[in-house]
């Protein structure tokens, strides 16, 4: 399945959340509306909000806060995305420029707090005390992802333990929040909110596994970022991992000066990549947390939302960009 069809059960849903996203990024301050205008047409998979929704739908949800949730989520993801991009000085993503590239570092990083601010401005509106408790936990979390990553950076003797910690944290803590959320606004069982929260974490990892293989397999187009871009920042994601583990000499050599410097040969790198197991060794640990993320979900009764959230456990492995 493409994700419009992952997605067809609650496409109404979605539809809401667009306009709710929005409505609340309308300010006074015209420099935050064009920065939110340019954000929302920049587009994205939503799939945040989405496994939000498919959680509380699959528990049988019959509430009103489930649009202004998922918006929260998006809201917090977006204001990752600004942050992250000036801190790794990007100037491309989801096939256009990034905001800062566009408007600058200092406006992106306070358009990027006060998505923040407005997400927990929301989230007392929903009025439930064990909702702000996972999104705060979990933006605590993700701000400790960054510093993880940043201390990481340009360092050849990151261990898979150390990295897999950085993408938990900085990645698959949101998917984890989302999916749990969905599950305590429907007043699942603690088993079941428990497994929604495994669910989330682990196809949040699988999704970020498979981005680490397509930095070196895909292209600018179908990416919609810069190729090569987390080898250029100095950051030891998985492939670039096992090369260390199981290349030749020469290939881990190439790789260690790859992160120390960023400015090694891409296409050597490349190669080196390609001629060990580092994508398919990749891959299979993307599908080994697919795995585990469907398993997670056998708490939770047969539904066609149910039957969604099993499919993005395969359209997070299988994917192209």
């Amino acid at each position: 399945m493409n994700l419009a069809e992952l997605i067809a059960p609650i496409a109404n849903d979605m539809k809401a959340v667009d306009a709710v996203i929005r409505a609340r990024l309308n300010s006074d301050v015209v420099m935050i509306r064009t920065i939110g205008d340019y954000i929302v047409g920049a587009g994205g998979k939503r799939m945040r909000p989405a496994l939000l929704l498919l959680a509380a739908k699959a528990l049988g949800y019959q509430g009103s806060h489930h649009h202004l949730l998922a918006a929260v989520v998006e809201f917090i993801h977006t204001a990752t995305l600004l942050h992250d991009d000036v801190v790794d000085e990007s100037d491309l993503r989801r096939g256009r420029s990034t905001a800062n590239a566009v408007f600058g570092n200092a406006a992106s990083v306070l358009v990027g707090d006060y998505l923040y601010s407005r997400s927990f401005e929301m989230m007392v509106e929903a009025g439930t005390m064990r909702v702000m408790s996972i999104f705060s936990q979990a933006t605590t979390v993700i701000a400790e992802g960054e510093v993880l990553q940043l201390m990481n950076v340009h360092d050849p003797d990151v261990s898979l333990d150390r990295y897999l910690q950085v993408v938990r944290y900085k990645t698959a803590k949101l998917f984890e929040a989302s999916a749990q959320v969905g599950a305590v606004i429907a007043a699942g069982t603690p088993s079941q909110v428990d497994a929604a929260a495994a669910y989330g974490r682990h196809v949040g990892t699988a999704f970020q596994l498979i981005d680490d293989v397509l930095d070196y397999s895909g292209d600018v187009e179908s990416l919609g970022k810069n190729v090569g871009d987390d080898l250029r920042e100095g950051k030891p994601t998985l492939p670039l991992i096992r090369v260390m583990e199981v290349g030749t000499p020469s290939q881990r050599d190439l790789i260690k000066t790859a992160i120390q410097t960023g400015e090694a040969d891409f296409q050597a790198v490349a190669r080196a990549i390609h001629d060990t197991d580092a994508l398919d060794y990749t891959r299979q640990a993307a599908r080994a947390e697919s795995e585990l993320a469907r398993a997670a979900l056998q708490a939770f009764p047969v539904s066609a939302y149910g039957d969604s959230l099993l499919e993005f456990c395969s359209f997070a492995v299988e994917r192209d960009r």
